[in-house]
This record gives structure tokens, C-alpha cells and sequence, in this order.
């Protein structure tokens, strides 16, 4: 039988791989064993929360997410029975604004996302409305109960003098505490203060914090519903009993549940929907404060043409070690496997995490920002903070995309004169030779046809698989080494085999 030729096998992949990923696990540095974490807060960012944990889970990570609110979060978080929390609320927000001190805690930012401003409502021949567009200061005057009735001459002033029919507007808002609410009337005190003041003083609600509860004040409007949930916002106003209903809800419930997003006027006079890439150009306004909260004028006063204006940043709240830079942090997590489990999943988050964020209705963070979590995960394990770019990281924004599913969809009142007589059906509307054209509103009204016949109407997002990317993990190493072993008893089984035929073959 000939000799095992090592350097023959030294030439293969996989006997490559094997001593490879030998030299490397005796080099590498050892890290804790990660272990379970578990995190609630925010519905907000719960559909990107609920990729992220899908995909940690893939990849073998035990983590964890129940969406119960942001101040819920924040408060589970700073009794430590949560081991993070996601939020668009602050603790400054809290009735006990100090909740979090004792345990020390970062504000890290996880993705960029939008209020939709939902509805549901017909016209006066009782066919769907689908191109409703709302002035920032209509949005106010509906959401303080100043106006209270669809036929309300500014809502026609915002459709080109469509006349909807004399029904009384049902405002629909979140139940118990809320980020989403604190960011939507934050929007709404920045945009229209003469409207917000007063309205904030009769009903006793806070104006030096957002206001992230309104159960306080049930009668802000002279019709409302309150729902917990995002969901169930988003299911009401979609069915046939949220007829009449108008509510604030993010964006990506709209497209899971195909409710109508009105188009938002923004501060340059454009009409915008929350796709990614206003989105986008929105958070350009934004700035940061020390501890990366954010202050978001800027961005509901934003002067791009683009910007949708109802716009923000998520976060996840984490411990950090002490640190100068970051007086809020206090210590590492008492179990290193938590930190572990967080310093891998919030790397996958900050690049490959971002990939798919504008098909699900949000939009992937601007460099800077998946920087911070870079930034943040130094904070967690005390070690330098990787410096991430477009060859390491696959955040689309590094290369200058949102990603697929990110661009808005034409204006279907672009260029339209004026609605009519309130029937309901576009009558003015001008075309390159001059000729008016009819645009009904009957499902048919903002959709066009595609050359084979299909509809392509903006109003329902294609499918896309979703193919989930790998999380890096530290035990990867030890897994290339664990296969390689296995499979080098079996390159040895071959070439015995191989051997003993080659000798039957010259007996």
C-alpha cells in the first residue's frame, strides 16, 4: 500500500481549511460563551426586530424580543428584567426619568423609520379614497380634534378641492404609553406650536417632554378609538369598521396590513410618502446629542424636497462600561455571555442587518450611524471599535442605496388642476398635448398596467424572498476546525481504498 502523500493532501480545500482554521483558533482570542439575552420595548422597530431575531436564532443565538412598548421597555430595562430595550422614547420621558442610572445604559441606534399617517375613507359615490394627501398642518388641526369631519374645507384644499362626504373622522391612537406616540405629537408641537400649546393646556399634557401617553385625555378629539397595539391599529383601520378612521401607526403595518398611507406635504411644498429613500433624505435633519438621542426639528422642518417629514431613528438601550465619553454608562453586563451575545448580533445588525430594511418599510442607517454601533460595541466589550466601510460592511447606505423596495412611487395627483364636483373622479388633470384626463378612485386610480397587462400599483408591496445573512459568531472557527477533523478520517478511509486496489490490480 503507497504512502500517505500530506503534502498531496495539503493541496486540497478542505485539508486547507482544516489546518487553517487550526493555526487560527490558536491565535484567537477567547471570548465568553454567548448566552441568552432578552429584550422588549418598542413596537416600532418590532417587524425589523422580528428579522433580526429570526436571523440570530438561525445562526444559533438565543435571543429574545417581546413588543410592549418603548416606556415599557425602559422601565423593564432599568429594573433589570430585561437585558435590553428598544425604544424611540427617552428615559427624560418617564415619569421617573432616572430609571435607568443605577444600571448605567447607551442609546445605540438600530434603524431609521417612518409614522404613517393611516386612514380609511370613501368618497360621496362610496368608493375607496387611495390618494389622500394631508398639509402638516391639516395633520395637526386632525390629531387636536380642530377639525373633526372629512368634508372639512382644509382637507379639500389638500386635494385639489375633492369634497369628501359630511362623516365625523374617527382619530384612532395608541393606547397606555407610547414612542410612537411621543414622536408623532413631537412632530406635531415642531410643525404647527400655535395648535399644539393649547391643546396640550387644556388637556394637561407635558410640552418640555414628548408626550408619550394620552389616555389622560381621552376626549382630544370629539371622536376617538384607542388600540394597544400597532397591529391592531393598523387591522382596524384597515377594515370595513375603521371606515371614516384616520391613525398614526409606522410604516411597515401599513404595508403588512395594505392600509392607505395619506402623502405628507413637506416644509419645500413636495407631497412624499414614508419609502425609504424620503425617509432618507428626511434624517439628513437630524442631530444627534452626546448620548446619540436625537433631536428630530430639523427633520420635520426639513427643506429637502425629498424628505418625508415624520421621520426617525430607533434605538436599542444597552449597559456599556464606564467611560468618559459616555457619563451615562456605569458597567459591563455581570454575565459576560450576555455582552457577547450582544457584540455579535448588534455587528450583523449595524451592516448586514440594513439590507433588507426598505422592503419591510423602513430604511437602513447612514454610516455614521452603523459607525455608532461599531462605536457601541466597544463600549460593550472594551476593546477599539472596528472601523466600518463598504468592503466590510453591507449596509447598502455605505454605497450609496437604500436597497431594494426603497423608491417612492409617482404623485397620482401630479399635475392634477382641481378634482371637480366631489365625485370622486379626477377631472383636470394635464397631459403633455393638453388634453384632460379622468382619474378615478376606485383601485384604479394611482395604479398603472404593466406592458404584459399586470398591475403595478404602488399601493401593494411585491413579495421578495427574503434570504436571511449569516450572523458572525465566535464559535466559527471551532466549527471549521470540527469539521475538518471529522472529515480527515475519511480522506484517509479513501486513500486505503484507493491503495488496496491499485495492489489488487498488479497481483
Amino acid at each position: 500500500m503507497p504512502r500517505l502523500d500530506f503534502r498531496r493532501l495539503l493541496r486540497g480545500p478542505v485539508a486547507l481549511a482544516v489546518f487553517l482554521g487550526l493555526a487560527l483558533a490558536a491565535v484567537a482570542p477567547a471570548g465568553a460563551v454567548p448566552a441568552r439575552v432578552n429584550g422588549q420595548g418598542s413596537s416600532y422597530v418590532a417587524l425589523a426586530m422580528q428579522q433580526w431575531v429570526a436571523d440570530a436564532q438561525t445562526q444559533g443565538l438565543q435571543v429574545n424580543y417581546l413588543p410592549t412598548g418603548s416606556p415599557a421597555g425602559l422601565t423593564a430595562y432599568g429594573q433589570s428584567l430585561a437585558d435590553f430595550a428598544g425604544t424611540e422614547a427617552e428615559f427624560s420621558a418617564l415619569s421617573t426619568p432616572q430609571a435607568g442610572d443605577q444600571r448605567g445604559y447607551q442609546y445605540v441606534p438600530d434603524v431609521a423609520g417612518a409614522i404613517s399617517v393611516m386612514y380609511n375613507v370613501q368618497d360621496t359615490a362610496g368608493r375607496k379614497i387611495d390618494y389622500l394627501h394631508l398639509t402638516r398642518r391639516t395633520i395637526a388641526r386632525i390629531f387636536t380634534g380642530d377639525i373633526s369631519r372629512w368634508n372639512d374645507p382644509a382637507i379639500s384644499a389638500d386635494n385639489k378641492g375633492l369634497v369628501l362626504p359630511d362623516q365625523p373622522i374617527n382619530v384612532v391612537y395608541r393606547g397606555g404609553q407610547s414612542g410612537t406616540t411621543g414622536l408623532f405629537y413631537d412632530f406635531v408641537q415642531n410643525v404647527a406650536p400655535d395648535i399644539f400649546n393649547p391643546w396640550a393646556a387644556r388637556n394637561q399634557l407635558p410640552t418640555a417632554v414628548r408626550i408619550i401617553q394620552l389616555d389622560s385625555a381621552p376626549q382630544f378629539a370629539p371622536k376617538t378609538q384607542a388600540f394597544q397595539g400597532s397591529d391592531q391599529i393598523a387591522q382596524f383601520i384597515g377594515s370595513g369598521q375603521g371606515l371614516w378612521s384616520i391613525g398614526y401607526d409606522e410604516f411597515g403595518y401599513a404595508k403588512t396590513y395594505d392600509v392607505q398611507s395619506a402623502w405628507v406635504e413637506n416644509a419645500s411644498g413636495q407631497w412624499v410618502l414614508p419609502y425609504a429613500e424620503n425617509i432618507s433624505a428626511a434624517l439628513e435633519g437630524a442631530t444627534l446629542r452626546s448620548d446619540l438621542s436625537q433631536e428630530l426639528s430639523g427633520v420635520y422642518n426639513s427643506a429637502n424636497p425629498l424628505a418625508y417629514p415624520i421621520s426617525a431613528y430607533s434605538y436599542m438601550v444597552t449597559q456599556c462600561t464606564s467611560s468618559p465619553e459616555r457619563p451615562t454608562c456605569k458597567e459591563a453586563y455581570s454575565n459576560p455571555g450576555v455582552g457577547e451575545t450582544l457584540a455579535i448580533w448588534l455587528r450583523y445588525i449595524a451592516c448586514e442587518g440594513q439590507v433588507n430594511m426598505a422592503r419591510i418599510g423602513y430604511s437602513p442607517l447612514p454610516p455614521n450611524l452603523s459607525q455608532e454601533i461599531a462605536n457601541s460595541i466597544s463600549r460593550l466589550t472594551g476593546q477599539p471599535a472596528e472601523q466600518l466601510n463598504q468592503a466590510n460592511c453591507a449596509n447598502p447606505r455605505f454605497g450609496g442605496s437604500v436597497g431594494d423596495g426603497g423608491a417612492p412611487p409617482p404623485d397620482p395627483l401630479a399635475g392634477v388642476v382641481s378634482i371637480g364636483d366631489g365625485s370622486g373622479v379626477i377631472a383636470g388633470a394635464s397631459t403633455a398635448g393638453g388634453d384632460a384626463t379622468a382619474l378615478a378612485t376606485s383601485g384604479e386610480a394611482s395604479a398603472t398596467k404593466s406592458a404584459g397587462g399586470g398591475s403595478t400599483d404602488w399601493r401593494k408591496a411585491t413579495p421578495v424572498a427574503y434570504v436571511g445573512p449569516a450572523i458572525p459568531s465566535s464559535s466559527s472557527l471551532g466549527l471549521v476546525v470540527l469539521v475538518g477533523l471529522m472529515l480527515v478520517p475519511m480522506l484517509f478511509g479513501v486513500v486505503r481504498f484507493r491503495g488496496r486496489r491499485s495492489t489488487r490490480s498488479t497481483d
